[in-house]
This record gives C-alpha cells, sequence and structure tokens, in this order.
C-alpha cells in the first residue's frame, strides 16, 4: 500500500461554517458609515450574484445602529428596480440577560413573513450603547435559478438594548418566492442608519 504524504500547504483550514477556506471566495467587503442601507447588485461595483456560485454567503460584522431597539432586515430584489420579493420565512429566538435572570427559546411569529415583501428581521431589538452591535451570517442558495423558489438562512448574535441588557441569538430561514432570479440583497435596520459595519460577500465553489 502506498503512503501519501502532505504538507501543510496542501489542506486547508477549515471555517466555523464548516467549510474550507479555499472553498470562500471573497467577492466584495462594504463598510457602513451613516448609511440608510448596505446594498449587493450584481453586476455594480464589482459585485457577483449570479450563476458564478451556488451558493453566497454574507457575513455581517459589527453592525451598530444609529437608533435604539431596532431590527436588522435583509430584502432581495427579483429583477426589478426595488428589494421586495415575495417571501414566506419563520424564524425563533434564544436569549439570556447580563443578570442570569431571564432565559427563554421561543418561536417569533411576530418575526416571520406570510408571503410579504417587507423586510425579514436577522437581528432583533439591537442596541445602540456604544459597546453593542449585531453579529451573523445569511446563505443565499443558488440565486439565479428561474426554475425553483431561492432559500436563504440566517443566525446572528446581538446585545439587545434593557435595564439589563441580554444577549440574543436570532435564527430566521425562508425562501423567496419568485421563479425569477434573485439579483440583489439588501441590509438595513427597521429604523434610522446603519450607524457602523462591515459586510462581506462570499462566493462558494461548487464540491
Amino acid at each position: 500500500m502506498a503512503l501519501v504524504k502532505y504538507n501543510n500547504n496542501s489542506i486547508s483550514a477549515i471555517t466555523s461554517t464548516g467549510l474550507a477556506t479555499g472553498a470562500m471566495v471573497l467577492i466584495k467587503s462594504q463598510t457602513a458609515s451613516s448609511s440608510a442601507s448596505v446594498n449587493f447588485v450584481d453586476g455594480t461595483s464589482d459585485v457577483v450574484l449570479d450563476n458564478t456560485y451556488p451558493i453566497y454567503l454574507f457575513k455581517f460584522i459589527n453592525i451598530h445602529p444609529a437608533t435604539s431597539n431596532v431590527n436588522l432586515e435583509v430584502n432581495f430584489r427579483d429583477g426589478g428596480s426595488n428589494f421586495d420579493a415575495t417571501k414566506t420565512t419563520t424564524a425563533f429566538i434564544a436569549y439570556h440577560r447580563e443578570s442570569g435572570s431571564g432565559t427563554s427559546l421561543e418561536y417569533r411569529a411576530s418575526s416571520d413573513v406570510a408571503q410579504g415583501t417587507g423586510g425579514q428581521s436577522i437581528g432583533e431589538d439591537v442596541g445602540n450603547h456604544n459597546d453593542a452591535s449585531v453579529n451573523g451570517e445569511l446563505f443565499l442558495f443558488n440565486p439565479s435559478n428561474t426554475t425553483f423558489v431561492k432559500h436563504f438562512l440566517s443566525r446572528s448574535s446581538l446585545m439587545e438594548q434593557d435595564s439589563t441588557p441580554y444577549n440574543f441569538q436570532c435564527f430566521s430561514a425562508g425562501y423567496c418566492n419568485v421563479t425569477a432570479a434573485i439579483d440583489g440583497v439588501s441590509f438595513a435596520f427597521s429604523s434610522g442608519n446603519i450607524d457602523a459595519g462591515k459586510i462581506k460577500l462570499y462566493g462558494l465553489k461548487d464540491s
């Protein structure tokens, strides 16, 4: 039996998503500064959001709102000029107060969408303390497909603002119920600007 030897350069590191680093290709990084929204549109400003990759991954890092107790939301463009693709989604959260006095794991009916065109919450009740922010990731699957609906899923961690702040873990998933290609993704808060933060778009190579 032949013995196969590997050197350190031949083995890719594994990321938190379970993917080898070589499978992730950074497409675009945007930094918010008092921005109403952060948008990624295929063919604009070097953004690729087509059939080049079967899966796209957005990572949002230290997204800080200008206004307190607002939701970070995502919406999708299906070939028009507006981010208003029809969606059906579901959401749940887990939270734990800094004081340890309150915990919960619950379905969030207030955050799901049933054939709606508004933004989908991917981070609830984000505080605007100087040290508060929301961090997380969102996967978008096969956005250029014109046969099937387009699925997405997201998870985030944030500091919710209260007299006793607490950590929220927010989970949401759903599909854009359109057969048209999704060619744009927009991130914004439910009220007020994105004061600061960075959003990175990656393409995930086919296996």
